[in-house]
């Protein structure tokens, strides 16, 4: 078999929203490891992948942290591959006011968001686990990142954080490793739903985004441009993708 058969991109979060589209798309061209923490959903995103048959499932619970890493080593060397892209797109949105945050309701965002990314990259940058494989790391975001909302405070610290982590991998990993992050504005996803349910949300979102709200196939196309060679000489952006929403000053 052809070496390159023997390398996966890793996408985390596929079972649903953003991370699933991105490995739709992806699977025409790739070998993917779907993670998520359900095994039916898994299974679905897989069975709508093209070329069903060559992608791996990896089931992990981001928030227990501890047992990331020997899953992750177990899986890639019982399978005999390595990992040259990966994709973190899991995510929890837990929105509280700051009176109401709780060191346990904090740590499950960050884990989540940030601490599992972090890693992920640690362990596929180990020769004796992933063989110097590791080319492209991509995390998805937000423009909250750069911004500030009431009960969001979680969410954006661990964004953020996220972004912050980019730009240090990017210096400390490159030339080898490229590292950028997709910063999505106002999409439909399974995480927003709650939110695009109240009308006034969607007119007044509607009025501030210059070119309307977005689709997951925006930042799809983002995603694939990122993790393909026509970006070789990108790493360390943050790459919006938010109809003008983070230019818009008016009131």
């Amino acid at each position: 078999m052809p070496e390159t058969q023997n390398l996966y991109t890793l996408i985390t979060g596929a079972s649903s929203g953003i991370g699933r589209a991105i490995a739709e798309r992806l699977s025409e061209k790739r070998h993917l490891i779907l993670h998520g923490r359900d095994l039916q959903r898994l299974e679905a995103c897989r069975s709508h992948c093209a070329h069903p048959e060559m992608h791996l499932l990896w089931m992990h619970d981001f928030c227990d942290l501890e047992g990331l890493a020997p899953s992750l080593t177990k899986l890639l060397a019982e399978t005999d591959i390595a990992v040259d892209c990966l994709v973190h797109s899991a995510a929890v949105l837990t929105l509280l006011p700051v009176r109401a945050v709780t060191h346990a309701a904090f740590s499950k965002v960050l884990d989540a968001n940030l601490v599992s990314a972090a890693e992920i990259v640690s362990l596929l940058v180990k020769r004796r686990v992933n063989r110097q494989q590791l080319k492209n790391v991509l995390f998805i975001s937000s423009i909250a990142s750069n911004f500030g909302a009431p009960g969001f405070s979680m969410y954006i610290a661990s964004k953020s954080g996220l972004d912050g982590l980019m730009r240090a991998l990017a210096v400390e990993l490159g030339p080898g490793v490229r590292v950028n992050s997709i910063l999505p504005g106002g999409i439909r996803t399974p995480m927003t739903t709650s939110l695009l349910e109240d009308r006034e949300v969607v007119d007044k979102l509607a009025r501030d985004y210059p070119l309307g709200l977005g689709e997951m196939g925006d930042i799809v196309d983002a995603a694939e441009f990122l993790t393909s060679e026509s970006s070789r000489w990108i790493t360390g952006q943050q790459f919006v993708v938010d109809g003008g929403r983070s230019i818009n000053i008016s009131i």
